[in-house]
């Protein structure tokens, strides 16, 4: 049994196969997903997914959106998740959080405006009893200062990429890393360590699909000048993503199902069976 913690199946990139990318994971052994909304206009659908295929969701406002949303948006998520608390399927508000990344969202006054709606969104979760997913680009210690200020009950810090001591003040508060596809490249040896270092109960696996393809599906920038497509990723990469991470830590690939599915429904509690 597998869990995507952290699958964006409303994506464009699905529309034209979208159930059938779901039963292709379905049959992988991925028996949940996770299905983080990105902006207001997109909680509806997600919702209805995560009904049609029997995964679940969060709803929030992602950093990448802050410049187009409205503080009215705000107020509206703060109605969708009065009214759908008793909804067994929405276990999280996100995806939120902080992206220093992206030249655009750097500047002092977008830098301002993302802090309001991540720390707006801390307080929603708390009033409303749930979990965070959070978006952590560049931005770890400013997360975990709002965390420390708005105390959350649990979280994932979704595609973590930090240091040793950043994730470790994540675990401190209750949360989990999430680890996808990043971790398949050779290259990325500081995250490769890291993810051999931290402890088993502070890990969870998650694809990011249809980004951060694993390096298997990855295109370099010579092949896609040839006219490659980047490869998409899918919730049905999930299991080979496992199997590396396995090998690099030397447990089994059922050990590993078996703590990381624990693990989500430690930090995401609505994720236990009924």
């Amino acid at each position: 049994m597998w869990i995507d913690t952290h699958c964006h199946l409303d994506a464009a990139e699905f529309d034209a196969d979208r159930d059938a990318v779901r039963e292709a994971a379905h049959q992988a052994g991925v028996t949940r997903c996770v299905i983080p909304a990105v902006h207001a206009g997109h909680w509806p659908q997600v919702a209805q997914l995560a009904e049609r295929h029997g995964d679940a969701y969060a709803l929030g406002i992602h950093p990448l959106y802050v410049p187009q949303a409205q503080e009215a948006d705000l107020l509206a998520l703060d109605r969708a998740l009065t009214e759908r608390r008793d909804d067994p399927r929405l276990v999280a508000v996100g995806e939120t959080g902080l992206d220093f990344f992206v030249p655009e969202l750097c500047t002092p006054d977008m830098r301002e405006r993302q802090w309001f709606f991540y720390t707006a969104q801390l307080k929603l979760a708390q009033k409303h009893g749930l979990p965070v997913i959070l978006h952590v680009r560049r931005s770890a210690d400013l997360l975990l200062k709002g965390l420390r200020q708005c105390r959350i009950t649990s979280g994932i810090a979704h595609a973590f990429n930090g240091s040793h001591q950043q994730a470790q003040a994540f675990v401190d508060l209750g949360f989990a890393l999430g680890f996808g596809g990043t971790l398949t490249y050779e290259r990325s040896l500081q995250l490769r360590r890291l993810a051999c270092e931290l402890p088993l109960s502070a890990i969870v696996l998650e694809t990011d699909a249809p980004d951060i393809p694993p390096q298997w599906l990855y295109q370099t920038a010579e092949q896609r000048a040839l006219g490659a497509a980047q490869g998409r990723n899918s919730p049905a990469e999930l299991p080979r993503i496992a199997q590396v991470l396995a090998g690099l830590r030397g447990v089994s690939l059922a050990d590993l199902a078996a703590a990381s599915t624990h693990n989500a429904q430690r930090v995401l509690p609505k994720l236990v069976p009924a």
